[in-house]
């Protein structure tokens, strides 16, 4: 095989910097299923992994990316054959392993999902990790009995990947979504997607929250984590709901037992990275059929591999609204 481009990160005393390297099939980890990658895309974990303190990677030089979808060129695993299209998200892929911005990778078969029917291999990476956990997120609300008819649902962190996906699932599941965010051209991403209303930031962070406030959701789906989610558990109707999944307005939690306790609010921990196969798999399906978003290329911008440097840095300064989609081959 002959040799091919992959992205880098490389640490120099206290920064890093980015590079294209010509890379041979040989400097990937051995491991039993190849596959050429046709896209990727860009989480707020590759974000971090590009920034000297973010925390995810530990070994330099490294090849980021946590997500990946292509087709199999070479397998050791009965569950492939060569020409199947599969996703790759999860475990240690683009945190301590190799990850997808490299035009070939090399993974356990374990960490293989075959591409669902009703789903292209566009259209997997235009979800990727945020449209799997946002999944998640509405697959663990459902099983709470929050339905449509209960009242409204707030979502925390909306024109961030997962926001955006949990709120366009959500509506498209008849849900009616209390979207927040202060970017200037929120509603009108939203709104295409099902969004009946759009607040600011601040309406879900009040500067004092009380133990219970008035009842205004019947649920939430949290994507952003501290002061967001503390209030937004006090404001769930009894009987109601809520997610957490992610943590960048905070990891701490200042709350009380009085909604679980007083109001019976379940909440839900949403983890995509360890989630077994069977309810993986499960998901994709779901993404693939009653979740599919008819709309679903107007959720990202395309971007060729090489401008992708770029796209990381814009991504951690909250350029971005919805999904970037990097196309690699």
């Amino acid at each position: 095989m002959k040799s091919f481009q992959a992205l880098f990160i490389e640490k120099e005393e206290q920064d890093t910097s980015l590079h294209f390297r010509d890379t041979t099939i040989d400097e990937l980890p051995e491991n039993d299923v190849t596959i050429e990658v046709h896209y990727s895309g860009i989480n707020y974990k590759d974000g971090l992994a590009v920034l000297p303190d973010g925390k995810i990677v530990s070994e330099y030089p490294f090849i980021p990316g946590i997500d990946a979808s292509g087709v199999v060129v070479e397998t050791k695993s009965y569950r492939f054959q060569v020409g199947d299209e599969v996703i790759v998200t999860s475990y240690d892929f683009g945190v301590s392993y190799f990850g997808g911005y490299s035009e070939f990778i090399r993974v356990p078969a374990e960490w293989v999902v075959p591409l669902p029917a009703g789903l292209s291999l566009k259209e997997a990476m235009i979800l990727g990790t945020a449209g799997f956990t946002a999944a998640l997120s509405v697959d663990a609300f459902e099983f709470s009995g929050v339905t449509p008819t209960d009242g409204k649902i707030a979502v925390s962190g909306a024109t961030g990947g997962v926001g955006s996906l949990s709120s366009a699932i959500l509506s498209k599941r008849n849900y009616q979504v209390v979207a927040s965010s202060n970017k200037a051209d929120a509603a009108e991403f939203l709104q295409k997607f099902g969004v009946s209303e759009v607040v600011s930031r601040e309406a879900f962070q009040p500067e004092k929250i009380r133990a219970l406030d008035k009842q205004l959701f019947a649920g939430a789906i949290d994507c952003v984590g501290g002061k967001p989610l503390a209030y937004l558990l006090t404001a769930v109707q009894y009987g109601g709901a809520v997610t957490t999944c992610g943590m960048s307005a905070g990891g701490k939690l200042d709350t009380t037992v009085f909604p679980f306790i007083l109001r019976g609010i379940q909440l839900f921990g949403i983890d995509s990275v360890l989630c077994p196969m069977p309810k993986r798999e499960r998901i994709w399906n779901r993404l693939a059929t009653d979740y599919k978003l008819a709309n679903l290329d107007e959720l990202a911008t395309e971007i060729p591999f090489s401008e992708l440097p770029t796209a990381l840095h814009q991504v951690m300064n909250g350029g971005v609204t919805g999904r970037y989609l990097v196309k690699i081959k």
